[in-house]
């Protein structure tokens, strides 16, 4: 997930973390660059809270994560809501596809511990000024919606568009000439993994952490791009992806970091 907000470049706060789109200042060290990655909850902080439910965005702001990814999919009613499958089998009571179900429909559900399925609405309302957030278009058609409620709501925190369909980051692209997007890519890259980031003009791309190397790491950072990996439980996987220098870790472990 992408790198500089655009094209230039801002000093580090005065913390020492990384701000939200930036790659280290050249002339940093790698030690500093290391130290700054940045922290984000995947579907919230799905390895402490049912993913993708409010329970689990207020646990990876409990544990001060910089961003918070969440994915998204369109009830039958043109409603945006939090979740991950196409259908509701694995993550709640019931059985189902979401495409068919009406919001009033999936907000019934119980997603686990009690939770229920929220709206793309109440996941910016929690998230707040708190923590930036990256919002995954898992389906085409929404990006529209997306980029609307993000307005109507005033969202005031950093925000990232991403998605492995590249028709939909195109959308929101139209939708938004200013909209920071990131590229996902699948675990087999394609045969040039830069080319949809440069066309799209794409701030960020994502990248399935055993996918990474250092040469592919610095094409990415030669352009000027931030690149964020998913998702990364284990300690020594993170410590390995610190010590490669990327910008930022996607974990249901958030606190690992």
């Amino acid at each position: 997930m992408v790198g500089k907000w655009h094209s230039k470049r801002k000093p580090l706060p005065a913390t020492g973390r990384r701000r939200i789109g930036e790659g280290p200042p050249r002339g940093i060290s790698r030690e500093v660059a290391i130290a700054t990655v940045l922290r984000i909850g995947h579907r919230g902080a799905a390895g402490h809270a049912p993913e993708n439910t409010l329970a689990a965005i207020w646990k990876a702001r409990s544990f001060h994560a910089d961003l918070i990814e969440i994915d998204l999919r369109a009830t039958s009613d043109g409603h945006l809501v939090l979740l991950h499958d196409d259908t509701i089998d694995r993550t709640t009571n019931k059985s189902g596809h979401v495409s068919e179900m009406s919001l009033e429909q999936i907000q019934r559900l119980d997603a686990g511990n009690w939770q229920r399925v929220p709206t793309l609405e109440e996941a910016l309302d929690v998230a707040g000024r708190a923590v930036g957030m990256i919002l995954e278009l898992k389906v085409e058609g929404i990006g529209n919606e997306a980029c609307a409620i993000v307005k109507r709501t005033g969202f005031p925190g950093p925000l990232i568009y991403a998605s492995f369909l590249m028709s939909e980051l195109q959308r929101v692209r139209h939708t938004d000439p200013d909209a920071k997007l990131m590229v996902l890519q699948h675990r087999r890259l394609p045969p040039d993994p830069v080319a949809d980031v440069v066309a799209l003009d794409a701030t960020h791309v994502g990248l399935h952490f055993s996918t990474v190397t250092p040469m592919l790491l610095q094409a990415y950072h030669n352009l000027g791009r931030q690149v964020f990996v998913y998702t990364v439980n284990e300690p020594q996987d993170i410590q390995r992806m610190r010590n490669l220098g990327v910008d930022g870790i996607i974990s249901d472990f958030p606190d690992r970091i």
